[in-house]
């Protein structure tokens, strides 16, 4: 089994894999909260006691971050838990992949894994919409190609915006609504947010789909927002909150390989 970490801006999702995509168990962790690597270690370990995971079955550690400052800090965590190789993913990583952008040292570790796992999983043209802190939107062709796509705030950026610069207007919780038109100001706010992420999702996969000129291209959307809003959004073709998950995994078994 693989111990994989997908490390995002505001969590960090853990997850234990058998092969490449049978997802054994997952959790997650605040990427916000400083952490020494024996405290890190500490916790992990609580995880995979709690579920009755033997650690000798765990015999790779991929890594794919996008917050560098905690980098070291899981290489570690993982060097001391893994009875094998540790890999960190990233840019330059060799996997069967192209990043067909003007600046592909920049491309982070999720979009690259989320390439990978696309190719192997979907082997045609893909949209992949990763609704976490960002909303990130992968153009991705059927033999792998990274060529580009889309950054946009993510779905709770305008709770925050609203809390943070209006005066009365309350925080609320980022759910679906029971209806469109809201009769109380948290209500109002919850739909306004809400259904503006799920026409701004849909409007852009349009957009994408048209420039790009494939109107067939299968979309599927991941990331930590996927099970909330995934059903509402009328251009996407399936959910998968675990492709990063799945990718890292496979990177994994390709690097071991090499």
């Amino acid at each position: 089994m693989q111990l994989v970490v997908d490390v995002g801006n505001t969590e960090t999702v853990v997850g234990l894999v058998s092969g490449t995509t049978d997802l054994v168990a997952h959790w997650r962790v605040s990427s916000n909260v400083p952490r020494t690597a024996d405290e890190m270690r500490a916790l992990i370990r609580a995880f995979l006691s709690g579920d009755g995971i033997d650690e000798g079955e765990i015999r790779r550690g991929v890594v794919g971050s996008v917050v560098p400052s905690v980098n070291q800090v899981w290489a570690k965590t993982l060097s001391r838990i893994v009875n094998g190789d540790v890999y960190d993913v990233g840019p330059s990583s060799p996997l069967p992949i192209t990043l067909d952008v003007e600046e592909p040292l920049s491309v982070g570790a999720d979009r690259i894994v989320n390439t990978l796992a696309a190719r192997e999983m979907y082997h045609q043209d893909t949209v992949v919409v990763d609704l976490g802190t960002a909303t990130t939107f992968d153009c991705i062709t059927g033999d792998g190609v990274f060529l580009g796509g889309v950054i946009s705030p993510g779905l709770v950026a305008g709770l925050d915006w609203l809390a943070a610069r209006t005066a009365k207007l309350p925080r609320v919780e980022f759910v679906p609504p029971e209806r469109v038109i809201g009769r109380r100001t948290e209500t109002c706010i919850q739909s306004g947010v809400f259904y503006q992420a799920v026409a701004g999702v849909d409007g852009i996969v349009d957009r994408i789909r048209e420039e790009w000129r494939k109107p067939d291209a299968r979309v599927i959307a991941t990331g930590g927002f996927a099970a909330a809003i995934g059903s509402y959004l009328e251009t996407v073709d399936e959910v998968e909150p675990f492709l990063t998950l799945y990718g890292l995994a496979m990177a994994g078994e390709c690097l071991a390989g090499r």
